[in-house]
Parts: structure tokens; sequence; C-alpha cells
């Protein structure tokens, strides 16, 4: 039997500017509090993310206390540590290269693979990174589709955070990322865009 090809709804121009054309980096935010409820709902948007083998390899540490958000500006750098400081929430982003012992979770149809990832750290490593940039990518979407803004940062101190937040569980941070409601200066001039006639080709 053929089955009929899916029908797949697509987005209003509008919700498409709100993702992509429209969408900013912010660097200010309000004082407006982001609920746990809302954080919540990010995971579980991106977790439906694309991965090799399904293998999820993305883990969110949400800061919100007094000392952890102490810890992490402090691995912050010095461009960065003031509006980390100021936002009502920050995630840490991170990879987590012992993702195969969840095997039984994301793949149990292919269990029988995680002894290579056991036995080969750098192919795990490597796994890990590729597929936790492409859920980070999915996190900053998720945050603008929740009505929020999002100022994602590569400026850290890797090793003096992952001691800090880390250290139980050899994760390795990425990206930081503020979230929140934009404040009225939260954006900076758009930067330019690169012409397809230099990033695309068809062949």
């Amino acid at each position: 039997m053929t089955l009929a090809p899916q029908t797949l709804a697509s987005l209003t121009e509008d919700q498409l500017a709100l993702l992509f054309d429209e969408a900013h980096t912010a660097h200010a935010f309000t004082d407006e509090e982001v609920g746990q409820n809302l954080a919540d709902k990010v995971y579980e948007l991106i977790k439906w993310a694309p991965t090799s083998m399904n293998n999820q390899p993305l883990r969110i540490t949400w800061v919100r206390s007094e000392q952890a958000r102490g810890a992490l500006v402090d691995a912050m750098n010095d461009g960065n540590k003031d509006k980390t400081a100021a936002a009502p929430l920050v995630a840490i982003l991170s990879a987590d290269a012992n993702w195969f012992e969840h095997f039984g979770t994301f793949a149990p149809w292919a269990e029988e693979r995680r002894a290579f990832f056991e036995s080969n750290p750098q192919a795990a490593a490597k796994m890990a990174n590729n597929n936790a940039h492409i859920q980070a990518g999915y996190f900053i979407l998720a945050v603008r589709a929740l009505g929020l803004a999002a100022g994602p940062m590569g400026g850290f101190n890797a090793a003096k955070l992952d001691e800090h937040f880390n250290a139980d569980n050899g994760h390795k941070s990425f990206l930081v990322v503020n979230v929140g409601y934009p404040a009225q200066d939260a954006f900076r001039p758009r930067g330019g865009r690169l012409d397809p006639e230099i990033a695309v080709r068809t062949l």
C-alpha cells in the first residue's frame, strides 16, 4: 500500500518574522521575571530537535540563585559580565560526552552501539559537540517563539565555568544565553548578512 504524502503546515509571514527576519540578539532586558514554567517549556520544545541517532547531548543549566549567578559572572569575559549579572534568567548550554549512557531511552533499537562510544571517547565527544550545537540553535528559536529574547554569548572562560558548574558531571560548556523580555535599548543596529551569491550554491 502506498501512503499518501503528508501535508505540512507552514508558518505565517508574521510568525517567520518573529523567529528570523525581525529577531535580534538582545543585550539588555527588563526586570520582569521569567518563570520556571517558561523555562520548562523551552526544553519541551527543543527536545524535538533532530540529532544523530536521537542522542540529545545538550544539557541546560538554568542559573537563578545569587550564588550561582556570581560564579557565572566571574567566568564571563569583561564585556559580558554586566549584562549577564542583570539578565532575569541565564542558561548555560553544555555538551554531555557521555550521552551514550542513555541509549536505552533515546535509541533502544541500537543499544549495541553503546559499546563503541564507550571505548571511543573522541568519537563520543565529537558527536556530543556537533549535536548539542544543533540543539542550541533550537534553544534560541524556542526562546523567541515563547515571546522572549535571547542573548547568546561565547565570551567566557569555559574551564572556570565548568569547574564550578560541571565538575560533577564532565559536561563541556560552549554557550551562555541570557534570556528575558527585551529592554527598550536591548538591540544594536542590524549587522549585514551575506548575499546568497556568497553563501549558497546549487550543483
